[in-house]
């Protein structure tokens, strides 16, 4: 099984949740905000964040903009970090994360993966 997930868990906001509260959303976390959170959901190429204290807000922190030879911390690690955009098109806060966690080496690839093309 890969380590590799989509939010979509019991509890994640629906898509429409998101698209409802967008407005609400970036008034609560205007660009420079300070949040904290959970990871949702991990991508090679970052995390989904639950963020605190905004329900049907979903952020994504991308591996981009972080240190040399960073993966993404896994499902439910604890984040802090600050807004740093809105993307309207998908409804998600741009995020960066103070802490990427401990993880510095790649996960292993499922058989069907292949570094850098999504599954």
């Amino acid at each position: 099984m890969t380590e590799y997930t989509w939010p979509n868990g019991a509890g994640d906001p629906t898509p429409e949740d998101i698209r409802r509260a967008w407005p609400a959303t970036v008034t609560a976390l205007p660009v420079g905000a300070a949040v904290t959170g959970k990871v949702i959901g991990r991508q090679r190429f970052g995390v989904f964040v639950e963020i605190d204290g905004v329900p049907d807000a979903v952020g994504l922190a991308e591996i981009f903009g972080s240190p040399p030879g960073t993966v993404p911390p896994p499902l439910g690690f604890a984040i802090s970090g600050s807004v740093v955009d809105h993307a309207e098109r998908n409804f998600q806060v741009r995020l960066r994360l103070d802490d990427w966690g401990d993880e510095r080496e790649p996960l292993p690839l499922e058989p069907n993966e292949r570094p850098g093309v999504p599954a």
